[in-house]
């Protein structure tokens, strides 16, 4: 009996040393992956405007991008042809020409065109009423843009606020004995993600504006020449 005793303690010994030895492996679950459309869903109605916001911001983008380097794109030489033109007395082949060429500097050119004779004080500020009209139009849906750029943030802090308030408010319903930390960590979580979003829309539309502004400048910087071109070209025979 006592031999058989001292076996099975012997035998317990050894599947002790054994499981010290080669400890069983549980598996760890891997930690979930962030995904940008759970995380749209969770920030709420506010990322639903961000999104909106965000397309409007494209759309006026690359509209405006179209327009402004059609714009651009102008005959070197079209100072030169208006110059042949008035000198030669074809007013009218000056008009259509300007007509043809249909750019911001050209209708300005063509309303001084159809001022010649008058003083140049008038011809002068007649083609400066069209070139400001003609600027408001280049700068169509800029100040969009710009209300973008400031007003997403403001909106994705909004979207944060109102996230804490409701996660303090789930912890203040389920009572001191069910405070969870994931209770407070989630609500916290889904209110910064309107955040995010706002700040990555509030980025983009503040980068795109100044790259707009940045092409319209090139446009008046090319009406302003065009305009004292002509004023010179005007002031020639006077000069003579």
């Amino acid at each position: 009996m006592n031999t058989l005793l001292l076996l099975a303690q012997g035998a317990a010994n050894m599947a002790d040393s054994l499981a010290t030895a080669n400890p069983v492996l549980t598996p760890v679950g891997t930690p979930a992956e962030m995904n940008m459309l759970d995380m749209a869903i969770k920030g709420g109605w506010i990322m639903i405007v961000l999104a909106v916001l965000s397309v409007g911001c494209f759309y006026i983008l690359f509209e405006r991008m179209y327009v402004l380097r059609k714009v651009n794109k102008e005959d070197p030489m079209f100072m030169d042809k208006i110059k042949d033109y008035i000198h030669s007395g074809e007013i009218k082949a000056a008009i259509n020409y300007c007509r043809t060429v249909d750019t911001p500097s050209a209708r300005m050119i063509e309303k001084g065109i159809s001022r010649l004779g008058r003083p140049v004080n008038d011809v002068q500020a007649a083609i400066e009423n069209v070139g400001n009209i003609e600027v408001a139009k280049l700068e169509k849906g800029l100040p969009v843009m710009a209300t973008i750029a400031g007003g997403a943030p403001m909106l994705g802090f909004l979207g944060t606020v109102t996230g804490m308030v409701r996660a303090f408010y789930n912890m203040a319903n389920a009572g001191s004995g069910n405070i969870d930390i994931t209770l407070l960590s989630g609500g916290i979580y889904e209110a910064m993600i309107t955040t995010v979003g706002g700040l990555i829309v509030g980025i983009i539309a503040m980068f795109a504006y100044n790259y707009l502004v940045m092409l319209v400048d090139r446009v008046v910087n090319k009406m302003e020449s065009k305009t004292m071109a002509f004023m010179d070209l005007l002031n020639e025979p006077a000069q003579k």
